[in-house]
């Protein structure tokens, strides 16, 4: 049973209420905290191995598209602020990250929440998929590059994008899975 101080459950999928507005204002801050635990992967254009990431297409998938989005794209702003780099010079970044967040609300309301609590292991597998398509959906955005960066599709392809789905993929095929499966039991209990 659930306090009448809590927060209210999301009735819609787009709707903003304070429930989507706390969780994406806390994802957002989260990632953009942990997010500075990162390592760098050498020879690539300052792509980073960012275990935080994986709090975006949770946030996506548990608390709604609106706040995955707000997570990824403020929380990564906030991160190439504290970096150095300037929130806006890697916009197109931050922009993938956001869409990541979205993309990863989105399918997991039409895909795994019809699944039901029953079939907990599809579920996890699920939310791997979901968080990885995401991801490859999101950060293929950052084909700009090409033109921002003056690369080349090759430089791209081999220095930027290639380097973060790899190290990307691990984030959303073990961390993202590993976080709903925490999760799950304490959504129960709040009656979620």
């Amino acid at each position: 049973m659930t306090s009448p101080d809590a927060l209210p459950v999301r009735t819609s999928l787009w709707e903003i209420n304070s429930r989507v507005v706390v969780f994406a204002a806390v994802g957002a801050a989260l990632y953009a905290v942990l997010g500075l635990i990162s390592f760098t992967i050498p020879g690539t254009q300052n792509v980073d191995i960012r275990p935080a990431f994986a709090l975006v297409p949770f946030i996506g998938m548990r608390f709604g598209p609106i706040a995955g989005f707000f997570t990824g794209l403020v929380g990564n702003m906030v991160i190439d602020q504290i970096k150095g780099y300037g929130a806006l010079f890697y916009w197109n970044w931050s922009l993938a990250n956001a869409l990541t967040g979205l993309l990863a609300g989105i399918l997991f309301a039409l895909i795994v929440a019809r699944v039901g609590a029953s079939k907990e292991m599809l579920r996890l597998v699920l939310v791997g998929a979901i968080a990885w398509v995401s991801m490859l959906i999101g950060f293929a955005t950052t084909f700009t590059d090409m033109w921002l960066q003056d690369l080349t599709f090759g430089g791209w392809a081999s220095f930027a994008f290639g380097p973060l789905l790899l190290s990307n993929t691990l984030v959303a095929l073990i961390l993202v899975p590993a976080l709903d499966a925490i999760w799950e039991p304490i959504s129960k209990r709040m009656g979620r």
